[in-house]
């Protein structure tokens, strides 16, 4: 995909003809947004008026006590509220001092495995499951019933969990510590990513397998299995456990955006409300877009080719669209940018932010979701280890 730069630069309040925050979204209290400019290219001389950011640095509204670690999933729900899961063994002991017995330090303990906060950055809720909870988590969803789904890519971590909004178990696929294949009706093989709508529950099955599962939403029958193009999944399964040097490394010759298998990290599964189901094929530089059949399986549409030389971590991580479903967000890891995309031709407009480790800068990529106002929400895993929001300031050059 072709992409011809118009230059960088930062756009400020003053650029947007703003000069006051804009109003928090949620009434819950949280800090006062503190808005720092954010890098963006522009890719074209002739692209259409595209939305603007501003890195919101005081959010979230953290508990003092309270520290996190690698963040592999982010969700927003129905309610415009964020939800994270972390990684709390990513924490070293000088972070966590306080929560040594006896105490080592002032600060901090890890927060709780899922926490919920409101989109002005309220703290709301914190919990971890008690049923085999995941040893390496990795993805949420929030549904519109509000209950969250979860998975991971750890050590037999071969499970998709399905809880309540107050961490009750309600349901599972597959099963813990067991593994069968791209073929298999009934287990997984570390599940990346989850998506429930329309009728049916995806799974980007995901770090061990090469496929996207399909599931009835309610009996969670298996319905299917689906690799590159919508044929049969291809490229057979990882060998052994998924380590995080597999995710950098350059062994398996680099990235192959037109292979008729997925890569070895299936790693996001998005649906849209008009029926279509995106696939972040991470380690091939590409998501692939499908639609649900009458059937309920998938029909390839396109390929959608992001940054296709880049190698180390690659690109193409999450997806998200923007709430008029304009534009398409996809979270870029390698190159610590999100891809800003015209939904119509599927072509880049624009891309922002940078690597880095201050506001608006991102670490290790990982997650990305948009509220109904069209503030942006990301995650960083490695060593990130945080959220962060981007607020919505409107959009550049203003409709007329």
């Amino acid at each position: 995909m072709s992409v011809r730069s118009a230059g960088v630069f930062c756009l400020s309040l003053f650029m947007l003809g703003a000069t006051t925050a804009p109003a928090m979204a949620n009434e819950t209290a949280g800090t006062a947004p503190a808005l720092v400019p954010l890098e963006i290219e522009i890719l074209s001389d002739d692209a259409p008026a595209i939305p603007h950011f501003m890195a919101d640095a005081a959010w979230p509204d953290m508990p003092a006590e309270f520290i996190i670690g690698q963040v592999p999933g982010l969700a927003v729900d129905k309610e415009d509220n964020v939800w994270l899961v972390h990684r709390p063994q990513s924490l070293t002991f000088s972070d966590v001092g306080l929560a040594q017995s006896p105490p080592q330090a002032l600060c901090c303990k890890p927060g709780p495995d899922v926490m919920k906060f409101s989109a002005s950055g309220a703290y709301l809720d914190g919990w971890k499951g008690e049923r085999n909870w995941p040893g390496t988590i990795h993805g949420i969803y929030v549904d519109d019933d509000q209950t969250v789904w979860l998975g991971g890519n750890g050590d037999g971590d071969h499970v998709v969990y399905n809880y309540t909004a107050d961490g009750e178990f309600i349901r599972q696929v597959g099963t813990r510590g067991k593994t069968d294949g791209n073929a298999s009706t009934d287990k997984l093989g570390n599940p990346a990513d989850i998506w429930r709508g329309l009728g049916k529950v995806f799974i980007a099955d995901g770090y061990i397998n090469k496929r996207i599962a399909g599931f009835e939403e309610e009996a969670l029958g298996f319905t299917g299995a689906w690799g590159a193009y919508g044929a049969d999944p291809l490229g057979g399964t990882r060998q052994g456990s998924f380590d995080q040097s597999q995710a950098s490394s350059n062994a398996d010759g680099g990235a192959n955006p037109t292979s008729t298998a997925f890569g070895d990290i299936v790693h996001c599964v998005v649906g849209s409300d008009d029926g279509h189901v995106y696939v972040c094929d991470r380690r091939n530089n590409r998501a692939q877009m499908f639609r649900i059949n009458e059937a309920g399986g998938l029909d390839f549409v396109r390929d959608i080719v992001i940054a296709p030389e880049t190698g180390g971590t690659r690109t193409v991580t999450d997806i998200a669209f923007s709430p008029d479903g304009a534009f398409v967000y996809v979270a870029d890891m390698m190159n610590s940018v999100i891809w800003i995309l015209d939904r119509t031709t599927h072509e880049p407009v624009a891309r922002i932010g940078r690597v880095g480790r201050y506001p608006g800068e991102f670490t290790w990529l990982h997650s990305v979701d948009v509220d109904s106002e069209g503030n942006i929400y990301t995650s960083e895993v490695g060593t990130g280890r945080r959220v962060q929001k981007l607020v919505f300031m409107g959009m550049h050059p203003a409709p007329e």
